[in-house]
C-alpha cells in the first residue's frame, strides 16, 4: 500500500438503437470516471456482433489516441473501464474490459469490486482445465459466466446463475452480440446506475457524473442484487437476488466518488459537507481559517467552516497535470512528491491558526508532509481533521487496504499521531456520524475498514498478489476438486 488510498475502478456501458460513434461516448464517460482508476483503460465496441477492443496502461487520453479511436469505429454498443487494481498487478494483461470468445458467441465484461471467494473459484476452474492469462479476479468472473453460458439458454440466464456463485463486491457491465447487461452484487458494495439519452440510448455507469458528461439523465441506481438487460426491445429487470441486507461502501462518500455524483439520492458534495459539520460538533477549535486538502477534503472543510463560522480559505493549489500515476525517478524526488503536487498559498496561512481538513489519514506520511508545508508557509498552528474515521482494518471489497501493517491508527494513539505528523492536534469523524452522512438512519453501509464489522466472511487469501503465487500455497494437483475431476 502506498502513501495514499487508491480508488477502485470505473465501469461504463452504452446501448444505442442505432449505429453511432459509441466509442466516443465511452471515451468521454471514462474521462469523467478517471478519478476511480488511473492504471489502465479499455473500450470494447460491438458492431452487429463484431467486437473491436483496445486497452492499455495509462490515463484515458494517453491510451485512446485519435488513431486508436478511429480503429474502434462505429457500433450500437460499447463498454469501457478505468482500473486501479486491488487484485493482480497493474500490467496491460490485467487491463479491462475482458473479451471472451466461446462456442455461443462473444462476451465482454467490465468489473468494479473484489470477490472474497476468487481463490476458491479459480482453483475450481483450473481444476476443470481453464487457463488464466491474468492475475485479476475479473477473469474469474468471466470464466464463471462463460461456463454458465455454455449450459444456459441466454446470456442473462448465465449471469443470474453466476450471481449464485460469486461472493463479495461486484458491479458488472456485460456485453453480448445483442444485449447489454448491468448486474450488482446483493449487498450493493459498489455504486452502479443507469440513465437514458434523448437519442434513445441507454447508459450504465459507476457514477452519475459519467452520465452527465455524455448528455444523459440518470434514471436510477441498479439495486443491490438486481440484473438489468438492455436490448432493442427495451429493458428488463430481474430482482430475484434482491431484498437482503445492504452494505454500500461508505468510503465512496468520503473519497472515491466525485462531488457532483449523486448516489442513492444523496450528492457526494452534500455528504462531505455534512461530514465537516459533524467534525465541528466534536472538535470546536479556536482558529483563524479552515482549509481543505484538494480535492476530496475541500467539501468537508467548507462544511466545517459553515458550521463554525470560521472563514473558509483556499490554502493549496493542486497541479492538475500530475496524476496518481506520476513516477518519480529516485527516492529524493518521491519524498518531495507532495511539493510537486500541492503548493501552499502562503498569504492565506501565514501567521494564522489553521484547521486543515483531509479525507483520511492512512499511514501518516503524506499528512506529515502537508503539515510541514503549512508550517514552512508561516502557519502558527495546524489542527488536522480527518473527515473519515480511523482506518483500523483491511478492506476485502475493492479499496486498496489489504493489511493493518501500514495503518498508522493501528499502532499509535491520536496524540501520538499528532506528534508524528507535526500537527497541534488531530481529530477523526466518529463512525456513527459516518453512517449518517447521507441523512438516513445509518443502516445499509459497510464500515468494516473502520469498525471491523464485515458483512461477509473474510477471504482466505486476501492479498492483492494472491494470484501471483501458487493458489492456496499448494499445487493444483492437490486440489480435491481437481482430483475429483480426474477420477471422472
Amino acid at each position: 500500500m502506498e502513501h495514499e488510498i487508491h480508488e477502485e475502478c470505473g465501469v461504463f456501458g452504452i446501448f444505442s438503437p442505432d449505429v453511432q460513434n459509441v466509442a466516443s461516448t465511452t471515451y468521454y464517460a471514462l474521462f469523467a470516471l478517471q478519478h476511480r482508476g488511473q492504471e489502465s483503460a479499455g473500450i470494447v465496441v460491438n458492431n452487429d456482433g463484431v467486437f473491436s477492443a483496445y486497452k492499455d496502461v495509462g490515463l484515458v487520453n494517453d491510451v485512446f489516441t485519435p488513431e486508436v479511436m478511429a480503429k474502434l469505429g462505429q457500433g450500437n454498443m460499447a463498454i469501457g473501464h478505468v482500473r486501479y487494481g486491488t487484485t493482480g498487478t497493474n500490467g496491460r494483461e490485467n487491463a479491462q474490459p475482458i473479451v471472451v470468445k466461446h462456442l455461443k458467441g462473444n462476451m465482454a465484461l467490465a468489473h468494479n469490486g473484489n470477490l472474497i471467494n476468487a481463490t476458491e473459484l479459480r482453483e475450481e476452474l483450473e481444476g476443470e482445465g481453464c487457463i488464466f492469462h491474468t492475475t485479476s479476479d475479473t477473469e474469474v468472473i468471466a470464466y464463471v459466466i462463460t461456463r454458465e453460458r455454455v449450459k444456459a439458454r441466454s446470456i442473462e440466464e448465465a449471469v443470474l446463475s453466476s450471481m449464485d456463485k460469486l461472493k463479495g463486491a461486484y458491479s458488472l457491465v456485460v456485453m453480448s452480440p445483442s444485449k447489454l447487461i448491468a448486474a450488482r452484487d446483493p449487498l450493493g458494495f459498489r455504486p452502479l446506475c443507469f440513465g437514458k439519452r434523448d437519442d434513445g440510448s441507454w447508459l450504465i455507469a459507476s457514477e452519475s457524473c459519467a452520465l452527465n458528461a455524455v448528455g444523459a439523465h440518470k434514471v436510477r441506481e441498479v439495486e443491490p442484487g438486481e440484473m438489468i438487460v438492455f436490448t432493442k426491445d427495451g429493458i428488463k429487470s430481474d430482482t430475484s437476488h434482491c431484498g437482503g441486507k445492504k452494505a454500500f461502501c461508505v468510503f465512496e462518500y468520503f473519497y472515491t466518488a466525485r462531488p457532483d455524483s449523486e448516489i442513492d439520492g444523496c450528492y457526494v458534495h452534500d455528504a462531505r459537507m455534512r461530514a465537516g459539520a459533524f467534525l465541528y460538533e466534536k472538535y470546536k477549535i479556536d482558529a483563524d481559517i479552515v482549509i481543505g486538502v484538494p480535492d476530496s477534503g475541500l467539501d468537508a472543510a467548507l462544511g466545517y467552516a459553515q458550521a463554525s463560522g470560521i472563514p473558509y480559505g483556499i490554502g493549496f493549489i493542486k497541479n492538475k497535470y500530475i496524476g496518481r500515476t506520476f513516477i518519480a525517478p529516485d527516492q529524493k524526488v518521491r519524498e518531495d512528491r507532495v511539493k510537486i503536487k500541492l503548493n501552499v498559498i502562503a498569504s492565506a496561512v501565514d501567521g494564522k491558526r489553521v484547521i486543515l481538513v483531509d479525507d483520511s489519514i492512512v499511514r501518516g506520511t503524506t499528512s506529515a508532509r502537508i503539515v510541514r508545508l503549512l508550517r514552512e508557509a508561516g502557519a502558527t498552528e495546524v489542527h488536522f481533521l480527518s473527515s473519515a474515521p480511523k482506518f483500523l482494518n483491511p478492506c476485502y471489497y475493492g479499496t486498496d487496504i489489504d493489511s493493518r501493517d501500514n495503518l498508522i491508527a493501528c499502532h499509535h494513539t491520536t496524540e501520538e499521531i499528532a506528534k508524528i505528523i507535526g500537527a497541534d492536534s488531530v481529530g477523526y469523524l466518529d463512525i456513527e456520524h459516518a453512517k449518517r452522512l447521507t441523512g438516513g438512519d445509518g443502516s445499509g453501509f459497510c464500515c468494516a475498514c473502520f469498525d471491523g464489522v464485515y458483512p461477509t466472511e473474510v477471504p482466505k487469501e486476501p492479498g492483492k498478489d494472491r494470484f501471483e503465487r501458487p493458489i492456496a500455497g499448494r499445487p493444483i494437483s492437490e486440489n480435491p476438486k481437481f482430483r475429483k475431476n480426474q477420477e471422472k
